[in-house]
């Protein structure tokens, strides 16, 4: 980011005054200091019963003003000496203290918690997960390069990992700068439903102006990400691979690639990562009559900013996350909005979520040593242990299409109830905002009232029915024509088509489209029998509904890319290929587990299933699980030639 609070690093605790902190204490999170304080006096009495933070991840501040008072005073009382000592301390707590910590913020004493705690807190300038290797010095005669293509957030951890195990690399990116989706879309209010410390790689934080970051700030830390750490001489912009095909003879991929001035290329390369996410090819429905359509008709993914939509018509197909964030924004200047749903999204209330971040809570973030790893801590732990139990189907319940167990039933009510609240004034609203699914089947949008009050709206109407044709001057919704001046799309993406349009040809020339159809599947979203060397980021089956966080995940998956060719290089040989029976028992796996939850039981549509009613999306087990499968490969699950 570019202002100023970032230039400096953390200051330790002795170059900050009493009266600073004090200052600017008023600012803090109680978790986050609560937490901060236990790790610098080394005393976990600090950590009260009373100034625990809700349970649940979404749940309302438990703390009355008076308590949320007398922590602070508690807790500036025990930093005052070490303020007026010059005394500093360790970078991170020991492991008795963190589970002490861990087990106060979250309300128990949880076996993921533990597997999870040490990962989780990361030090300001820490890297635990970088590689401790080095190509030349495991395989001083190595031939071993890559080639990772595109680079948004899995690209460039991919790239970083890459270059820091001395593996040389080129990156791929089909587009004129880095960035993925945080660079293709650009739709008005666009930004993260992740608060801002946790969608971002672990040991690379930055100053957030916001607590969901927006699209350009997004955007401007992957660009400097990549400044900083010197991977944009690695990279070759406007340039699309059109085909990987593996050569046989030589251990290697060939990368067949088009730039945009239509010049064709071929790149070799031993290893290849694909990065080209899931997000980022625009689904737009297959209706009747749309080419005739006379005016605008935009993708939220490829938003026309030279549109005007004051005074206009404007129809808006779908009522999924980037729909929910662009149309107030287009209803405050068009004449007439009428907005088609499919079925209605739970919302997860989120008050903060266009909120800046308090500037006196920044300063602590960059002025107190690890108040900002506390910080993240306490965003991060209990969102990647998640509620999994509650998008968990209980057979004995017995689960129904309103809910699939007591937990799911639970959370169903408090949905409800949030959605209820906010139309009382507008009773016709009800039962077209009050989804007809169990919770957690799709994607639960987090909402700071905005929806609801931009569906109040004089010039804003919500319809359930689809839209059966398109003409020139508008669309047919059943019987009923609505006329209208610009279509938008606010459908998603192609997410269950993996790798597509790339053509991928492996072990005897078989390719993988053909293979998978419209089932993909790869072990630990990452690799592929016949498939040498070929490794997936974000690939299938490791997105998260309510439990885990996309960001944690990639940086598992890199973590195990790394260290598999770590054990490669160490070999000798130059491939490793998946063992078919290895792939077999893991696939199983997913498609059991996925049977047991929410998007898996229900028959409501979302891009969470594929067309053959299989998850290719969704990690069906607990986070802990991916980051012990990936913590190191296990190189016996794989031929080496």
């Amino acid at each position: 980011m570019t202002n100023t609070v970032e230039s400096t690093r953390a200051k330790r605790i002795g170059e900050i005054s009493f009266e600073d902190l004090e200052q600017h204490i008023e600012a803090a999170q109680i978790p986050t200091l609560v937490m901060l304080t236990a790790h610098i006096t080394g005393d976990p009495k600090v950590l009260k019963n009373e100034w625990r933070p809700a349970p649940a991840v979404f749940a309302p501040n438990p703390l009355t003003a008076q308590q949320e008072a007398q922590a602070r005073e508690y807790c500036l009382e025990r930093l005052a000496p070490y303020l007026a000592q010059q005394r500093s301390w360790a970078s991170r707590p020991t492991p008795e203290l963190l589970r002490e910590i861990s087990t106060w913020l979250l309300g128990a004493d949880l076996e993921d918690a533990r597997a999870l705690a040490e990962i989780s807190f990361v030090p300001n300038e820490g890297d635990p997960r970088a590689p401790q290797w080095n190509l030349d010095q495991v395989d001083p005669q190595s031939t071993m390069n890559a080639v990772v293509i595109g680079s948004g957030f899995s690209g460039l951890l991919a790239a970083l990992r890459l270059k820091q195990a001395g593996i040389p690399f080129s990156i791929i990116e089909k587009n004129f700068e880095v960035g993925g989706t945080w660079w293709e879309n650009t739709y008005p209010d666009c930004r993260t439903d992740v608060p801002s410390h946790i969608y971002t790689y672990s040991f690379w934080q930055r100053d957030w102006e916001t607590h969901f970051g927006r699209h350009n700030r997004i955007h401007e830390y992957l660009h400097n990400f990549a400044k900083d750490n010197g991977l944009l001489e690695h990279l070759i912009f406007g340039t699309e691979v059109t085909a990987s095909i593996w050569d046989e003879e030589n251990d290697s991929w060939t990368l067949q690639t088009r730039s945009t001035a239509g010049i064709e290329e071929s790149i070799t390369a031993r290893v290849v990562v694909s990065a080209v996410g899931q997000l980022n090819r625009p689904s737009i429905p297959n209706i009747e009559g749309l080419e005739s359509f006379a005016g605008p008709k935009i993708h939220s993914a490829q938003w026309d900013h030279t549109v005007d939509f004051t005074g206009k018509k404007v129809v808006v197909i779908g009522t999924g996350a980037s729909a929910l964030q662009f149309a107030p924004a287009v209803a405050k200047d068009a004449q007439q909005v009428t907005i088609v749903q499919r079925s209605a999204p739970w919302l997860m209330p989120m008050p903060i979520l266009r909120q800046k971040i308090n500037p006196d809570e920044r300063w602590l973030m960059e002025n107190l040593n690890q108040y900002r790893a506390f910080y993240r801590f306490s965003l991060f732990l209990p969102r990647v242990i998640g509620n999994l139990p509650s998008a968990t189907v209980d057979p004995e319940y017995p689960p129904t299409e309103v809910a699939v167990s007591a937990a799911n039933d639970a959370l169903r009510l408090m949905l409800t109830k949030y959605l209820s609240d906010q139309v009382q004034d507008r009773p016709d609203l009800l039962e077209q905002i009050i989804p007809n699914y169990p919770p957690a089947s799709k994607r639960i949008i987090c909402d700071d009232g905005t929806w609801i009050k931009t569906l109040k709206r004089d010039n804003v109407r919500l319809v359930n029915e689809g839209v059966s044709r398109v003409d020139e001057t508008g669309i047919w919704l059943g019987d009923e024509y609505v006329e209208a001046d610009i279509i938008l799309f606010g459908t998603g993406f192609k997410a269950a088509d993996f790798l597509l349009p790339m053509k991928v040809e492996g072990i005897g020339g078989q390719d993988l489209h053909e293979k998978w159809g419209i089932d993909a599947s790869a072990y630990l979203g990452s690799t592929l029998p016949d498939y040498p060397n070929f490794f997936c980021m974000y690939g299938p089956n490791t997105n998260t509904v309510i439990h885990g966080n996309l960001v944690f995940f990639l940086e598992c998956q890199a973590n195990y890319m790394i260290d598999a060719l770590k054990q490669l290089a160490q070999s000798g040989k130059k491939s490793l290929n998946l063992r078919e029976d290895v792939f077999a028992e893991y696939d199983k796996l997913i498609t059991t587990e996925s049977a047991k939850r929410t998007w898996g039981w229900s028959k409501t549509k979302s891009w969470y299933m594929n067309a053959a009613g299989r998850s290719t999306i969704m990690w069906p087990l607990p986070a802990r699980d991916y980051f012990e499968r990936t913590a190191k490969a296990t190189i016996s699950d794989y031929v080496l030639s």
